[in-house]
């Protein structure tokens, strides 16, 4: 019986080994390409930020000529100079960058891979219930790497390619200052906006409930404020454009919380019903 047991638990990390060296080839396929076509991905991904043609700026232009703001909103020409003072810094950076993308890029897949080893130990209800959600947790990692690309990334390369606090500083920036904070910001929002997943399956096994996030809402801002003060570079500004949409991420999260309780409730109660009538 021991040696069953044994042999079932070997066999489970057998398969575990194997989910996990899917992931990882495919992390190091697209971490390749990345790689070789790193001149194009810094010039048209990486640095691309840093120009007032980018997205973002073109966008706010745009809100600011309907509204009447254009000179507010519509960003000037600014100073974006880098540099690599240490001596492997460009190819620290370069592999870096590399591997970050291929893991972002392969991210649904590895995912997958996890989710393919979990599913099988679940109730059929719990099977039930979590259909869909390597597609829900890769939707809001990929929604989170498009806001930190999108809003947080521009908007601190303009904000502090801009500050000066006297004419006779340059603000020159060494590579892997940028491409340290360019991944934190993007990587660190794709983790944090998995918010309204981590709260749908606590509360589906009982370990939150809506009332518990609705009495301490005010704790888990602060809370949340110093998670993005860590994932963040230190300083405010980053901090609160990664903190307001986990705000509202907690939010949406307290009426996911709701309705999981609420189904999980009516289950108790056909299940008490179903028993009753059993016996």
């Amino acid at each position: 019986m021991s040696e069953e047991k044994e042999m079932s638990f070997l066999d489970h990390l057998e398969e575990l080994r194997w989910h996990i060296v899917r992931s990882v080839v495919a992390i190091m396929i697209f971490m390749i390409l990345a790689f070789i076509y790193t001149p194009w991905i810094f010039e048209n991904i990486i640095f691309a930020p840093s120009h007032v043609e980018f997205p973002t700026f073109r966008w706010l232009c745009k809100l600011g000529e309907l509204t009447g703001a254009q000179e507010a909103l519509c960003a000037k020409p600014f100073h974006f100079k880098i540099q690599s003072r240490y001596m492997t810094g460009q190819f620290t950076m370069q592999f870096l960058a590399a591997f970050v993308i291929g893991f972002i890029v392969s991210f649904p897949y590895v995912f997958w891979e996890i989710w393919r080893f979990i599913r099988p130990g679940l109730h059929t209800n719990e099977m039930k219930n979590s259909r869909g959600a390597v597609l829900a947790v890769s939707f809001l990692f990929l929604l989170g790497v498009c806001f930190g690309y999108y809003v947080l990334v521009p908007m601190m390369t303009w904000f502090f390619s801009t500050y000066s606090i006297s004419p006779e500083i340059i603000n020159e920036f060494d590579i892997t200052s940028y491409v340290s904070t360019f991944i934190a910001l993007v990587f660190g929002s794709g983790l944090l906006f998995q918010l309204p997943v981590v709260v749908y399956f606590m509360t589906k096994i009982g370990l939150l409930t809506p009332q518990f996030m609705r009495t301490y809402r005010r704790h888990s801002y602060v809370v949340i404020l110093i998670v993005g003060a860590i994932v963040t570079p230190p300083d405010p500004l980053s901090q609160m454009l990664i903190s307001m949409p986990l705000f509202l991420l907690y939010e949406i999260s307290i009426f996911i919380s709701v309705y999981v309780a609420r189904q999980r409730r009516l289950e108790e109660e056909r299940q008490a019903q179903s028993d009753q009538q059993t016996a």
